[in-house]
C-alpha cells in the first residue's frame, strides 16, 4: 500500500507573506485611494445639488396644487408653511400638500420662498452650502429658475 504524506513546510520556515510583499499591497492601496477618492466626493457633493433641485421640483408641484384649491400662490409672508398648515385667508384649502413638512435642504438650511417672483411666477431656492446668496460650486445657489 502506498502511504499518504502531508506536505509541510521546510523546518525554519513558516508559510505567510514577506514584508516586501505587504509593503506593495499597501503602496497599490494608497495609490488607488489617492485616485478614487477625490472623485468620489466629488460625486457626493453633486449629489446634494441634485437632491436640491428634486426636492424644489417637489415643492413646486405641491404649490401648483396649492394654487388650484386656493387660487392663489401663498404670499411670501406665509411661505412655504402653508402648504402644511392652512392659513386663515386661505379658502378652499384641501392640504396638507406636504406629507412630512417642509423639508429642510440638504445643507440642513430653510429653502427660500419668494411670491411674486423675480425669476418665475414663485421664486424657490437654496442658498447652498455656505448659507449666502451666490457662490460657486457647493456654494452656488439652487433654485427653480
Amino acid at each position: 500500500m502506498h502511504k499518504l504524506t502531508s506536505k509541510r513546510a521546510l523546518p525554519g520556515r513558516q508559510a505567510g507573506f514577506t514584508l516586501i510583499e505587504l509593503l506593495v499591497v499597501l503602496v497599490i492601496l494608497g495609490l488607488l485611494a489617492g485616485l478614487v477618492g477625490p472623485n468620489v466626493l466629488n460625486a457626493l457633493g453633486g449629489a446634494k445639488t441634485k437632491t436640491a433641485r428634486v426636492q424644489i421640483k417637489e415643492l413646486e408641484q405641491a404649490l401648483e396644487m396649492y394654487k388650484l384649491d386656493v387660487g392663489s400662490y401663498p404670499s411670501s409672508s406665509q411661505g412655504l408653511e402653508a402648504l402644511v398648515d392652512r392659513p386663515g385667508d386661505a379658502d378652499g384649502w384641501n392640504g396638507p400638500y406636504l406629507k412630512s413638512g417642509v423639508p429642510k435642504d440638504p445643507w440642513k438650511q430653510e429653502f427660500q420662498y419668494v411670491y411674486p417672483g423675480t425669476r418665475a411666477d414663485v421664486d424657490i431656492f437654496s442658498l447652498g452650502q455656505d448659507g449666502s446668496e451666490g457662490g460657486e460650486g457647493e456654494d452656488s445657489d439652487v433654485g427653480n429658475w
